[in-house]
């Protein structure tokens, strides 16, 4: 009871977002996740083409669906594959930080007016390369077992990259507040400065006066 208790604790740890959305045959829709390092991404997609006849939308076997994902700011290309209407793409986030996924059809003409409703299941963190394929040969506890330590890992990877974004931030509010100390030294310096210099001029005023 108690690791079923954890496993399903653990769980809440990974992300899965489900939608759906319209688009253009010649449009591009992106997503943004922020990702740490070295996490299993798993999308399944879904695209219905409008049919006139139908009125409805519907499958249309022609229709492709062109998956893209790429980190940000570097721009490095992450997966870029073309799909039928109906598939999945997997893949594992090389550097912590914001990650774009864009999705499109593989329509060329630009006079098409084509509308898709597509389907789109994200999973994060979900990690399970080799489970399938070894099943038959564990018991269901140490499969179990086996789930758990992966979620804890991923638990520690997110851990550890917001502990990346904790010190980043700690090192830029101490930058900022070494250079308001220096402001602040820097207008106390001027200050009396002007201040030496205004009672100089004064003592020389009515030096002048005197000697008058």
């Amino acid at each position: 009871m108690r690791l079923a208790a954890l496993a399903l604790l653990c769980s809440l740890f990974s992300s899965i977002h489900a939608l759906h959305f319209y688009l253009d045959a010649n449009q591009k829709r992106c997503f943004i996740e922020e990702l740490p390092t070295d996490t299993v991404v798993e999308g399944h997609y879904r695209a219905l083409e409008w049919s006139e006849d139908k009125q409805a939308y519907a499958e249309n076997p022609e229709l492709g669906i062109i998956v893209e994902v790429q980190e940000e700011p570097s721009g490095h290309v992450v997966v870029k594959t073309t799909g039928p209407l109906d598939g999945k793409f997997t893949f594992t986030s090389h550097e912590a930080g914001d990650h774009s996924i864009c999705l499109s059809t593989n329509y060329s003409s630009w006079f098409s007016h084509t509308h898709i409703r597509l389907y789109l299941d994200i999973v994060v963190g979900s990690t399970k390369p080799d489970v399938e394929q070894d099943r038959s040969h564990v018991s269901e506890l140490a499969s179990k077992v086996r789930d758990l330590n992966q979620k804890l890992e991923d638990i520690r990877r997110e851990q550890q990259y917001q502990r990346e974004r904790e010190a980043d931030y700690r090192d830029l509010s101490e930058a900022t507040n070494t250079r308001a100390v220096w402001y602040s030294i820097a207008q106390i310096v001027v200050l009396v400065a002007t201040c030496v210099w205004q009672l100089r001029h004064l003592k020389r005023f009515f030096e002048d006066r005197k000697m008058r």
